[in-house]
């Protein structure tokens, strides 16, 4: 009787886990053809004009990160283990700050949505069994 009790208790404490590890629902602004994104959502025009000063600025940031991932890659000792180590840990700084880019603009994207968006979107989301972002209106 202990040991169902304790599975079913580990198979629930894994579940949760696993929901909570979900990857964040993005809507890729910089890798998703601005279109799709005016389709699905209908944007209107004052949105499709921020969503475009959006990509610009993503594409800004994202072109200065991959100058330094590929300055990285050629500046950096690769001939030792602790050099390998060392580099991807300062690679996957650089990955999580690429990820934060494209987060921060996705935010500001939704931000700018209607309830009616926002919620064409969380559904999106939940189909894929994504996480939606959560957007603090002020």
């Amino acid at each position: 009787m202990c040991k169902k009790v304790f599975s079913t208790l580990i198979f629930i404490v894994g579940f949760v886990i696993s929901v909570q590890a979900q990857q964040e629902c993005s809507l890729a602004i910089g890798a998703t053809e601005s279109d799709t994104i005016i389709q699905i959502f209908q944007l209107k025009e004052e949105q499709i004009t921020n969503l475009e000063e959006f990509k610009a600025a993503l594409e800004i940031e994202t072109r200065l990160l991959d100058e330094e991932r590929k300055n990285l890659f050629e500046n950096h000792p690769q001939s030792t283990p602790e050099d390998l180590t060392a580099l991807g840990a300062k690679y996957k700084v650089l990955e999580e700050r690429m990820k934060q880019v494209f987060k921060k603009y996705d935010l500001k994207l939704l931000a700018l949505f209607n309830e009616k968006q926002y919620q064409r979107y969380v559904t999106l989301c939940q189909e894929v069994s994504r996480q939606p972002l959560v957007v603090v209106r002020e």
